[in-house]
């Protein structure tokens, strides 16, 4: 049949109109067919319409946040049982598959106060999606849930590294994440970036973090829990649940500090202090003067209580240690500061604040 050119210019409106509809496979709401996501699907559409409005906090991804099921359950159960969460992962879910899910039944009647967002790693397979393309798929899901929950706060995590050693994939999604941060606005979309402790000094990921080098032990879910933890009680308003060292979860003291000790005149002064917490251990530094640092050794961090250890060369070519020790309290560091000098040993109380 021979077209018009009127015709032809409808028929070639509207195959540009379905080729655009859906730039690229990430952003294009999917639902998978075998039977294990399809009954898992139903299960959690199940669990929604139980839960209702009594849910608090979601969970959203893929086989690790499934995982809070398996290896993480007991670091579930102590975190998020007792906030009425709900886990929104399937293994093997890609951003597609996400969306098509948050228009099927995962979010109806629900109202949480929170949700928890971690995927894109499946979509970072070979050459399945761009870096773009995966960035564009993760902003459509948090645009999504800020369509259909518009009170939800939205916690974006950095997707996690993967494979024991540097490679392509790593570094493809290193390059994600540093779009994906962008996403967040502070306000109703906020972003988490942990990554880093799920790796050695040298770059290499330990087995005992991530057994097959993608998914998390217990152990890393507990790294999970814990580094998200203010953020998740801020989100929902309730109190912080006590880290794996019996102190409260999310308490970081990484930051600029202002250290106040008394001078040798005994009136006090204030030196400017940085401290890194990693986990258990802790460094940082503490200002010498104008341009000068003495480094934080043997920094450990037990619950609320700090310690660790200064050394300062001296004229005549003998170093003074201090060890130094804390507790936060209420936001401000208390402690005290013991030394030997000439044979006499020295002890100074402290104190430190945010700068």
């Amino acid at each position: 049949m021979k077209h018009t050119p009127r015709l032809a210019a409808i028929v070639l409106g509207l195959q540009l109109g379905l080729s655009s509809a859906f730039a690229h496979s990430a952003v294009e709401p999917a639902p998978r067919t075998d039977k294990g996501w399809v009954d898992r699907q139903a299960a959690f559409n199940a669990t929604v319409a139980s839960m209702g409005s009594k849910a608090q906090l979601l969970f959203i991804g893929d086989s690790i946040t499934q995982g809070w099921e398996g290896e993480g359950k007991e670091v579930w159960a102590k975190h998020y049982a007792h906030r009425n969460a709900i886990n929104l992962g399937i293994g093997g879910d890609r951003t597609q598959h996400v969306l098509w899910r948050l228009d099927n039944g995962n979010l109806a009647g629900l109202k949480p106060k929170a949700a928890v967002v971690m995927i894109g790693t499946n979509n970072s397979n070979g050459e399945d999606n761009t870096p773009e393309q995966i960035v564009d798929g993760v902003r459509a899901i948090v645009e999504k849930l800020r369509t259909k929950l518009p009170e939800t706060q939205v916690l974006l995590v950095a997707i996690f590294p993967r494979s024991e050693n540097f490679s392509v994939q790593r570094g493809k999604l290193a390059q994600i994440n540093q779009a994906l941060r962008r996403v967040a606005d502070d306000t109703s979309v906020f972003w988490a970036d942990f990554g880093h402790k799920f790796l050695n000094d040298d770059g290499t990921m330990p087995r005992e973090l991530m057994p097959d080098y993608l998914h998390l032990s217990k152990k890393g879910y507990q790294i999970w829990a814990e580094s998200i933890e203010a953020q998740v009680a801020r989100m929902l308003g309730d109190a912080p649940v006590q880290d794996s060292t019996g102190g409260t979860a999310g308490n970081d003291v990484s930051g600029e500090w202002v250290l106040t000790i008394p001078g040798p005149d005994d009136q006090p002064v204030d030196i400017p202090m940085t401290l890194k917490q990693d986990g258990a251990r802790l460094g940082g530094r503490v200002a010498r003067g104008a341009d000068k640092f003495l480094e934080i050794a043997d920094g450990q961090v037990q619950g609320d209580s700090l310690t660790w250890t200064l050394r300062r060369d001296r004229p005549d070519g003998n170093t003074m240690v201090y060890s130094m020790s804390g507790r936060l309290v209420n936001g401000k560091i208390k402690g005290k500061s013991e030394t030997t000098m000439d044979g006499n040993a020295i002890s100074r109380a402290w104190t430190a604040r945010r700068k």
